[in-house]
This record gives structure tokens, C-alpha cells and sequence, in this order.
């Protein structure tokens, strides 16, 4: 009678439990598609402004920029292509608050700006600087045709750097000896396992010496006559907002409603900034972040470009 009572009660909870797992399964296929329009709500590259009248254009360039990110040159240059061939857009504004990042990415976003700009000679661009706008980041707002900032932004950071580890004496002291074999004389370039002779320091050095020169261009070109004739401007220093425009940095005090509605004499604002929606956030967060991991441990002492 025991082993009964308790065959009945096991066949009832497992009773139970597969009635719970298919009212759940229902409830999941009635939520899903409600579920699959909220994750995919924002989607980069397909805004569309629904404004009846004109307006003004925002296109953010937020945090660092590289190619993995939020500013990445491929998500800006989407939301700028977006605001300038709207028929609606009377002036597009680049709002930017980013320590800079890649100088390969930086540069292909200042490229397609400026053949938006002569593609569409008739819509202007400014960039408009709230808390930080330094190296790559000021690399792409010298393609505006302005650059506006508060008093205390920070601005400029025209220079390159390349960062990494060496971890030869650890090594030493730990009895590890570095075996690495190459065919090339300089294929283990930059090996933080390894000593970094004379001779790679040069060839560093002439390297960034090199992007560097291309930066100092660039913001030449941008700046034009604006530019004041000081030593200091190229050297990576940063400077506040009010000091940017002395030196010729930038323009004018202003903001994004400020430019919109005393420049552009557009009032109403559309955001063309490309979002990651909710799925592809998650898949990157879970789904890369194992990958991420073991490429930061793995490349932990590797040199790093970065206009920053």
C-alpha cells in the first residue's frame, strides 16, 4: 500500500509538472511575437524622422570609438547618411562626447562627412560638444563646417599613442624563459614576453609619428585659418572649452537646442542616432562575452593605436 501511495503521488507531480510546462509554452507563443517587436524596436540604420516640418538632425558620437561599438564608424556614418538624404533635415548637428578611440575609425567617419557635406551642399553640419571632445573624437568634428562647446568641455588631445606591457623581468624572476620562433626579423615585433630592442622603438616611433602627421592635417584642413599659431595645439594637450576657442579649436559657446534653434532656425530636433536594440545587446553581452575574455587575456600586453 506504501509503494502505491507513493507511485500515485510521483505519477501526479509529474502530471502537474507537464501540465505547468505546456501552459507555459502556451504563454510564451502568445507573448513571443509581442516580445520579438519590443527586442527589435530599435534598429540601427532604420529610422525614419515622420516629421512634417523641418527640422534638425542629431547624430551622436558617444564614448569610445571603435569598431565593435556604439561608435563605430559604420553606426555613425548610417545615421548620417539617414539625416542628410531626409527631405525634411535643414541642418544636421553631430553631438559629441567621446575620449576618441580608433584613428582608422575616426578617419572614415571625417571622410564620409565630408562627402555628405558635398553631396548635399545646401545642409550644414555642427558639431556640438558637451563634456569631452579629445583626439579621435575631435578628429571627426573638424569635418563640421562649426564647432560649438560649453566653457568646461574638454577639447582637443591632438596626438597618438600606443600603449602596452613587457613583462621580461616577471619572467626572469620567475624562472619562465620566452620561446618564440619567427620568420621575419621583425615578426615578433612589440612581444611583450620579449625584450623591445632599439630598433622597434624607432619603427614605433616613426609609426606614430606618421598618424600623427596625418591627425595634424586633418585638423589643418578643418580649421583652416582658425587655428592659431601655437606650439601646444599639436602637442596632446587638452584644453576647457573657452580656451578651445581661443586657440581656434572651436567656435563658439553654444548647444545642441541653442544650434538648432539659433543656427539651423530649426527648432523641432530628430534623433537619427543608431541604437542597438535589446537582442543584439544580449547576444553581445552572453554570447561574445567568453570570446572577450580570452582575446583581453590573450592580448593583455599588445600594443594598442589609439587616437587618445
Amino acid at each position: 500500500m506504501l509503494e502505491k501511495l507513493v507511485m500515485s503521488t510521483l505519477d501526479e507531480r509529474r502530471r502537474a509538472r507537464r501540465w505547468n510546462i505546456f501552459f507555459r509554452l502556451v504563454f510564451f507563443a502568445y507573448l513571443a511575437p509581442f516580445l520579438l517587436v519590443f527586442l527589435g524596436w530599435w534598429t540601427p540604420g532604420e529610422h525614419k524622422s515622420g516629421s512634417a516640418t523641418q527640422h534638425t538632425a542629431l547624430v551622436d558620437v558617444k564614448g569610445v570609438i571603435d569598431s565593435e561599438g556604439e561608435s563605430s564608424a559604420e553606426a555613425i556614418n548610417a545615421a548620417l547618411k539617414a539625416a542628410f538624404e531626409d527631405s525634411k533635415t535643414a541642418g544636421v548637428v553631430l553631438r559629441v562626447n567621446s575620449p576618441g578611440g580608433s584613428p582608422v575609425q575616426a578617419g572614415i567617419v571625417h571622410d564620409e562627412i565630408k562627402r555628405l557635406r558635398a553631396k548635399h551642399p545646401n545642409i550644414p553640419l555642427y558639431a556640438v560638444v558637451e563634456e569631452i571632445c579629445a583626439s579621435g573624437g575631435y578628429y571627426i568634428a573638424v569635418a563640421a563646417d562649426r564647432i560649438y562647446v560649453d566653457k568646461a568641455s574638454m577639447i582637443g588631445s591632438i596626438g597618438v599613442l600606443m600603449d602596452g606591457f613587457g613583462f621580461t623581468g616577471t619572467m626572469e624572476k620567475l624562472g619562465v624563459e620566452r620561446r618564440l620562433f619567427t620568420a621575419g626579423q621583425n615578426k615578433g615585433f612589440l612581444d611583450s614576453f620579449s625584450p623591445l630592442s632599439d630598433e622597434h622603438k624607432r619603427i614605433a616611433q616613426k609609426m606614430l609619428t606618421e598618424i600623427h602627421d596625418q591627425f595634424i592635417g586633418v585638423v589643418k584642413a578643418g580649421r583652416g585659418a582658425r587655428l592659431k599659431d601655437s606650439p601646444e595645439i599639436f602637442s596632446g594637450l587638452v584644453w576647457s572649452g573657452a580656451r578651445g576657442i581661443e586657440l581656434g579649436l572651436a567656435d563658439e559657446l553654444g548647444t545642441v537646442d541653442g544650434v538648432a534653434r539659433d543656427v539651423i532656425k530649426a527648432e523641432e530636433i530628430v534623433d537619427f542616432s543608431t541604437h542597438e536594440n535589446i537582442a543584439e545587446r544580449l547576444a553581445k553581452r552572453i554570447g561574445a562575452s567568453a570570446g572577450q575574455v580570452i582575446a583581453h587575456a590573450f592580448s593583455a600586453g599588445a600594443a594598442n593605436l589609439k587616437l587618445r
